[in-house]
């Protein structure tokens, strides 16, 4: 017995092509979509549109006491040039110090208080966040957001060549 095989049972290149263009735009919405969301965060650190970090800060130890965490500031210090920063880890936490003038220091907690990223990046005087680009003054204040409040400050004490953190 012989089959006959009819044209409304072969594919139609209408069909066939729109099948195609089916599956394309698919593909083509999949790959816009996943750009678009890659964009919103998450990039990497090589991104185009990923915050600069700025410098890395150096990191010291502070040393517990009973007024705070303490520091020996000479020639070796980061901390030692006017200007000069670093990240200081204490039992407490670690901290963004500052030295502002001949004998005082600024000390700041290095939480972001956008989501909580550890500052570790500075650049021209100004502390920035490696998550979001936030960028704080040695002070704390907010320079640039997404980041509305400040960082929190604590006292400094300065003497014979020891900083003193009451944190």
């Amino acid at each position: 017995m012989i089959e006959m095989i009819t044209d409304r049972d072969r594919p139609t290149v209408d069909l066939t092509r729109r099948h195609f263009y089916a599956h394309a735009g698919r593909a083509t919405c999949g790959v816009a979509l996943g750009l678009l969301l890659a964009s919103c965060g998450g990039g990497s650190d090589s991104s185009p549109t990923a915050p600069s970090r700025g410098a890395t800060l150096p990191t010291v130890t502070g040393t517990p006491g009973t007024g705070g965490t303490t520091l020996t500031i000479d020639g070796n210090s980061p901390l030692s040039p006017i200007g000069g920063a670093a990240m200081v880890q204490t039992s407490s936490g670690t901290l963004l110090v500052a030295h502002a003038g001949a004998t005082s220091f600024v000390a700041v907690t290095a939480t972001c208080t956008h989501q909580g990223c550890t500052i570790n990046g500075v650049t021209n005087d100004t502390y920035v966040c490696p998550c979001h680009g936030s960028t704080f003054d040695f002070n704390g204040r907010v320079l640039v957001g997404p980041a509305t409040a400040p960082l929190r400050q604590f006292a400094t004490q300065f003497a014979d060549g020891i900083l003193t953190i009451a944190a």
